[in-house]
């Protein structure tokens, strides 16, 4: 009885925290509005949105490495390094678009295997494991493409791809106006992605060995297998923001680009509530987490504060977030 109201405590004050990001993205919104007619246009909703995409699919896969107890610093450089790959069998090797694209996704759910492998298996530190791997992808897609790669434009017979995050309709006046409509494979994801964590064995064990590994394999979890899903699920939601990054944000991908990436994946997880030691997180929290990331990104030049002040800034943002998770977690203790 007792452990079912420290439960019931424990997703309540999870609720008020996603209650509270919610509150933040409302007011930044309101707030960049009210102090930039700049921000107000559609043209920069829709340029918010493009970035937000690819780093809302790979938060989402961060997720659940954090909530397992783990990491994966490996989904930067990684995006860009399976996005690279993909593009290249299109480019030069001549196959369909899409061929292509299961190629970027396939490449994901390769390095997916192979952190999974390192941590879960060799038992290796998650942090020293997926930095070993962020290395790799850093320099296999040069390896691989000898350079840069152009997907095809939107223009060309095999740009039908773009299509999938951003529309270009007609206006009134005649003109393309583009309509983002990557917000629905966004939001596809998140809602299946939160019944999968919340709803299904393999996220209630992923929660329990991000709770305590030991109790969860004593209780008969096969640890292993778990503890590698979740860095499967990183990798293949790595090779969809690949995707998600060429449909709606750029053409050309450059190697050894997306060093960094990692760091607003991880620090939208946690301001969205996820907790660095694990076992507790959420994806809809995650979601939050991005935005205000993505909102700090595109609202603070628009308000007169350059490069400099928006590192500091998001540098606060995620101070509050990780000493707010340091206090929960020393109220469990």
């Amino acid at each position: 009885m007792q452990n079912t109201r420290l439960s019931g405590n424990s997703s309540r004050k999870f609720d008020l925290q996603r209650i509270v990001v919610l509150a933040v993205v409302i007011v930044l919104a309101a707030v960049f509005s009210i102090f930039s007619r700049d921000f107000r246009k559609f043209s920069t909703v829709v340029t918010l949105l493009d970035s937000f995409y690819y780093f809302c699919f790979i938060a989402i896969g961060v997720t659940f490495c954090l909530i397992s107890g783990g990491n994966d610093l490996s989904v930067g450089t990684g995006m860009v390094c399976y996005a690279l790959i993909g593009g290249f069998c299109i480019t030069k090797l001549g196959l369909p678009t899409w061929a292509g694209m299961l190629v970027t996704i396939a490449c994901g759910l390769v390095f997916g295997v192979l952190n999974g492998f390192l941590v879960s298996v060799m038992n290796l530190p998650a942090f020293i494991a997926t930095l070993c791997t962020m290395l790799i992808t850093r320099g296999l897609g040069s390896v691989v493409c000898g350079g840069a790669v152009n997907w095809p434009a939107r223009s060309s017979p095999n740009g039908w791809f773009r299509n999938l995050f951003k529309l270009m309709v007609l206006n009134s006046s005649g003109k393309k106006t583009p309509v983002p409509v990557g917000v629905i494979p966004i939001l596809l994801a998140v809602i299946i992605m939160s019944l999968i964590l919340n709803k299904t064995r393999i996220g209630r064990y992923i929660i329990a060995i991000g709770s305590n590994k030991e109790a969860a394999r004593l209780s008969g979890v096969n640890v292993v297998k778990y503890q590698m899903s979740a860095y499967i699920i990183s990798g293949f939601f790595a090779g969809l923001a690949g995707i998600a990054y060429v449909c709606a944000t750029t053409s050309s991908i450059t190697p050894g680009s997306g060093a960094g990436l990692e760091l607003d994946a991880i620090g939208g997880a946690i301001i969205g509530g996820t907790s660095m030691t694990g076992g507790v997180g959420s994806v809809f929290g995650t979601l939050l987490g991005i935005l205000i990331l993505t909102l700090l990104k595109n609202g603070l030049p628009k308000i007169g504060l350059g490069q400099d002040w928006q590192n500091i800034i998001t540098g606060l943002v995620l101070i509050f977030a990780i000493y707010i998770d340091v206090l929960k977690n020393r109220k469990k203790a």
